[in-house]
């Protein structure tokens, strides 16, 4: 038998898996579906392909859904072996479910569910099926997703209240069993020691069922009234190989990055979500940082496909992605980047016409000078900070000129001329037109309006003129200088903000102050006692309110997928890694190590879209380095070495 795959209509699995994940968030014992528009899966579809048969072949089809499989102008039922003569045939596999997605099994030598199969949902023209390699086995519908587990003991039990207290050690995604737990027993389960403790405020607290069990939830600490019982935490995750590592003689740095790689690990499910306690959403901003950093620590391209897949949904396009104009922005350059990063072209050209609708969605609101000002109800996030917000706001010009430059290259990519050519002049007349409105010359940047006569400036705004193309190079020192190296200019304070500041001191050479600001930030979590990083971190808080948000105790996030950015940061800027590709010569990396932080290095980062690995170490003013990918480069000052395949360098660098 050949390899099979499940099959379904592209984009339907993601959609389901989406539902499940965005109406899983629970908060004091209530359910709260996501409050934007939900997408659902297509309830009958056609699977459909020809065979030229050299010789005689048998295949069954396997399905939950109901249907049947047309075959020579007869209809056979799922779960009959059905033969076929020698000669041209062409097969149609019928099916509809209303539980979950449709999708078939085809077991054969000749005749099987791998590529080459098309569907259709009796509306639109039909296009290749969609598949995983998650679900190959013909006994594993894909209606359940089979989580690893992992079981985790208490690592110490104290004495509160008029209970116990249980604390795993770690942070974790898990169903927590309470053996001799009488049915209706509260069992308290917190991010924090304190959440745990508090029973009007705990986020998490579950009455056991009949097993003494809760449901899958965040847990780190366990409060359980009355006597001591054997507890124990069912850590339920989806196994993506880890595949870098990072030390340093630095302790504090690589605890940063043990942390962060904690961190991003426990938000990398089947979806790249927010946070594993609140919201457990898959929000577009959230990802758009989880794929930038996905490359320094998985390397997996496939967390990628199925969160985008899953955020962009179907056409046509009513409304934002998570309610958020920015987000349906990043959203578009995150296709883009994805393939950036992986070459991965098969992936780009299905995203493709959904780009183009998206991208439709946003040309309708504009005004009349071609800015974008979004519908009445949109939520303009951009970041939790203040803004001069009269009139088209800046920072979203600039992401919107993200947006442009996104559509641009991937036409190009694609080969499609015409769209290249409309995409590109739309970018450099909306480039010069921002320019022309937000840039102000005497005070060296760019302002949050033009229409208020305030000019203020703000690290955002700026941040996203140098991330998507606004800036020209000279106006780069100015913003450095004037916007983010200026104390008088309001400081960001979430992770999710800081990640696009540190990314830009280090693209500017600005490496020590970029290690600095990521040990103060990072570190002060670290020192607050965090096992796994906020949502956001103000070192002012009192510790008495450090872990609430919104005006809501415990409504912090206390393991949030923005915030792993260290991984990036320092793979990308004190490691050196650049990973890098072209349509000439596939995936390659240029590594400039920054020495100045990497005394006792041991690392390992994956290459090549994953497929390799680049090892590097500096230990007493030796650096050495491996790797078996092609196309890599090292870069030490005016010295550019390229690396060969199986071969150790070591330079003395005393």
């Amino acid at each position: 038998m050949g390899d099979s795959f499940w099959l379904w209509y592209p984009g339907d699995m993601e959609l389901y898996y989406a539902m499940k994940q965005n109406f899983s968030r629970v908060e004091r014992g209530m359910g709260w579906p996501a409050f934007w528009k939900s997408e659902s899966f297509r309830n009958r579809v056609v699977f459909m392909r020809h065979y030229e048969l050299a010789q005689a072949a048998t295949f069954t089809v396997y399905s939950k859904a109901v249907g049947f499989v047309y075959a020579d102008e007869r209809k056979f039922p799922f779960g009959t072996p059905i033969r076929l003569e020698k000669g041209p045939h062409n097969i149609r596999i019928h099916c509809g479910r209303i539980d979950a997605f449709p999708s078939v099994y085809i077991e054969g030598d000749a005749v099987r569910s791998d590529k080459g199969w098309l569907v259709s949902d009796y509306d639109r023209p039909e296009v290749p099926a969609g598949m995983n390699e998650a679900f190959r086995d013909k006994n594993a519908d894909p209606d359940t997703w089979h989580f690893s587990e992992k079981i985790y003991e208490p690592v110490s039990v104290t004495t509160e209240k008029e209970g116990f207290l249980y604390d795993f050690g770690v942070e974790l995604t898990a169903v927590v069993e309470a053996e001799d737990t009488l049915p209706g027993t509260v069992i308290y389960c917190g991010e924090s020691r304190e959440e745990a403790l508090d029973s009007v405020n705990c986020y998490q607290r579950y009455e056991a069922d009949g097993q003494g069990r809760t449901e899958r939830c965040a847990v780190r600490f366990v409060f359980i009234s009355g006597e001591r019982r054997t507890v124990r935490a069912i850590h339920q995750y989806v196994d993506i190989p880890v595949r870098a590592s990072f030390s340093v003689e630095d302790a504090r740095l690589t605890r940063i990055w043990e942390v962060s790689a904690r961190t991003l690990a426990l938000c990398s499910g089947i979806f790249f979500i927010d946070g594993i306690k609140r919201d457990r959403w898959i929000w577009g901003g959230d990802a758009y940082q989880s794929l930038q950093v996905n490359p320094y620590l998985f390397a997996d391209p496939d967390i990628d496909r199925r969160t985008l897949t899953a955020l962009r949904g179907s056409d046509p396009v009513t409304t934002h992605i998570n309610t958020i104009a920015d987000y349906s922005m990043l959203w578009l350059a995150s296709v883009w980047d994805h393939y950036r990063l992986y070459g991965d072209r098969e992936y780009l050209a299905l995203m493709y016409p959904k780009m183009k609708t998206l991208m439709a969605f946003l040309l309708d609101q504009r005004d009349a000078r071609g800015f974008f000002i979004g519908r009445p109800g949109d939520w303009l996030y951009i970041d939790w900070a203040d803004f001069d917000r009269e009139g088209p706001l800046g920072a979203e010009q600039m992401a919107f000129a993200g947006c442009w430059m996104a559509m641009s290259r991937a036409a190009d990519a694609l080969g499609l001329t015409g769209d290249h050519s409309f995409y590109e002049n739309g970018r450099q007349e909306f480039r010069q037109a921002v320019r022309d409105a937000y840039w102000d010359e005497e005070k060296g940047a760019f302002v949050d309006s033009f229409a208020s006569g305030r000019r203020r400036v703000g690290r955002q705004t700026n941040i996203f003129a140098l991330r998507f193309g606004v800036a020209s190079e000279e106006e780069r020192g100015s913003i450095l200088r004037n916007v983010i190296l200026n104390s008088d200019v309001p400081p960001i304070t979430t992770p999710y903000f800081a990640f696009y500041e540190l990314d830009e001191l280090g693209k500017a050479g600005r490496v020590k102050e970029l290690y600095e600001r990521m040990t103060a930030y990072w570190g002060g979590m670290l020192d607050r006692g965090a096992a796994t990083f906020w949502e956001e971190y103000d070192p002012e808080a009192p510790a008495e309110s450090q872990y609430d948000m919104y005006g809501d105790r415990f409504g912090k996030s206390l393991c949030h997928a923005w915030a792993a950015s260290p991984l990036y940061l320092i793979g990308r800027y004190l490691v050196g890694l650049e990973l890098t590709w072209s349509e000439e010569t596939g995936a390659g990396f240029i590594c400039r190590p920054d020495l100045a932080y990497m005394d006792g290095l041991k690392a390992e980062f994956p290459v090549a879209c994953g497929r390799k690995t680049l090892k590097i170490s500096f230990a007493e003013g030796i650096l050495t380095v491996s790797t078996d990918a092609e196309d890599g480069k090292v870069v030490l000052g005016e010295d550019e070495y390229t690396l060969c395949p199986g071969r150790t360098y070591s330079f003395s660098l005393r």
